[in-house]
């Protein structure tokens, strides 16, 4: 059986702990608009996986080449644009803790931006402890 081996850009630019993503939807904190090319970096990162793959596949693939991905863009569709997405400010950039299937969904929209809600790290502890 073949180790799956996380490529580095993921180590380089996500976050170096654990959360339960129920327990920050459950955290108390107000939503605010932002703009999408703060956030739009994500999608030249492969933070999705194909089917037996590891961190293998880029999300601007499937937003520049629906037709060519097509039960990636049926998950991504299916994304209800109706909850924000959960950021952190990490290594100097905004980082989702949740929400890239809505982001690709935002941008396949043509939205120039999206709701957010903007965790401190401070709380991530609670999420995942409490």
């Amino acid at each position: 059986m073949d180790k799956k081996v996380k490529p580095r850009i993921i180590d380089e630019v996500g976050f170096d702990f654990g959360w339960e993503e129920e327990k920050v939807w459950a955290l108390d904190v107000p939503v605010e608009e932002m703009d999408m090319f703060e956030l739009e970096w994500h999608f030249d990162i492969p933070f999705w996986w194909t089917e037996g793959g590891y961190y293998d596949f880029k999300p601007i693939w499937a937003i520049s080449e629906p037709g060519k991905y097509p039960e990636r863009v049926k998950r991504i569709m299916a994304a209800d644009l109706s909850h924000p997405l959960d950021i952190m400010n990490w290594k100097g950039r905004w980082l989702l803790l949740d929400g890239l299937h809505r982001l690709a969904k935002a941008k396949m929209n043509g939205q120039k931006k999206v709701n957010v809600r903007k965790i401190p790290k401070e709380v991530i502890p609670l999420s995942v402890n409490s």
